[in-house]
């Protein structure tokens, strides 16, 4: 008998000769991804990591070609502090990015920061948020990101999923809270697999020769079941690398380079 939820496609890796050139192939897919969903349904719905994420979407700024208007952002993760702090994923993304566009502000949906204190009904409340977006629109079990782009940690860990933490076989939550994550601050929210193995597209993004021991290990050896080796969507979903050679300079499994 077939199986009613298709396998999940291979990963598809992008390897870029430097960073800069990273970032430009990575705005222009982008902005297909943006134009296909608009054309579709009239919005773009993505979730944003923070990290050193924000500064590689920097060639999106000044891209006529995007329609800020019609984004509606989440966060794959958050750390449970005010908005205005240095931890506040939601603060990096302003000052990389937020603040140097033309997006409504009701459009970037960050936590409720008078619910800090009770990190489940903070986890709640976001989850609502999304269900707003989402179930009402799309009737889905899951929300279904049109992109949700992605950093990796050198343990292998994405959004705030961490190698063996309990988290990793959450289920039925869209979004989850830790109060003890491995790496400060201790405290956070993230959205779950299935979140994240719903969405259309999910692209992990990682420059550097720091990254190279951990992407190969994601990339080549998925059995390891590292966090960021889990995120596997079915299809019509589909993960993407878009890497720069020092950080793929280990990965066995074959590298495609995409150009414009």
């Amino acid at each position: 008998m077939a199986s009613l939820h298709p396998p999940p496609s291979p990963p598809i890796l992008y390897s870029f000769e430097s960073p800069n050139e990273l970032s430009e192939n990575l705005a222009a897919f982008i902005v297909r991804a943006q134009k296909e969903a608009v054309d579709k349904k009239g919005r773009f719905t993505v979730a944003l990591s923070g990290g050193s994420l924000p500064k590689q979407l920097n060639k999106l700024i000044d891209n006529p070609a995007v329609k800020w208007d019609k984004w509606q952002v989440f966060f794959a993760d958050e750390r449970c502090v005010p908005l205005d702090h240095e931890d506040s994923n939601y603060n990096l993304c302003r000052k990389e990015l937020f603040s140097k566009v033309s997006i409504p502000k009701q459009n970037i949906h960050h936590i409720d920061v008078s619910l800090l204190d009770d990190l489940e009904e903070l986890a709640d409340a976001y989850e609502k948020a999304l269900i707003s977006e989402f179930a009402q629109k799309d009737s889905a079990r899951f929300p279904v990101f049109d992109l949700i782009l992605l950093g990796i940690g050198p343990d292998g860990h994405t959004c705030s999923l961490f190698p063996e933490h309990p988290l990793l076989t959450e289920e039925d939550r869209w979004v989850a809270y830790i109060e003890d994550s491995p790496k400060p601050p201790p405290k956070r929210i993230t959205l779950t697999f299935p979140v994240l193995n719903h969405a259309l597209r999910v692209v992990f993004i990682a420059a550097g020769e720091g990254k190279a021991d951990i992407l190969s290990t994601i990339i080549d050896n998925p059995q390891a079941g590292l966090p960021a080796s889990r995120v596997t969507p079915s299809h019509p979903g589909q993960v993407y690398w878009y890497v720069d050679n020092a950080a793929s300079a280990k990965v066995k499994y074959h590298k495609s380079e995409f150009k414009l």
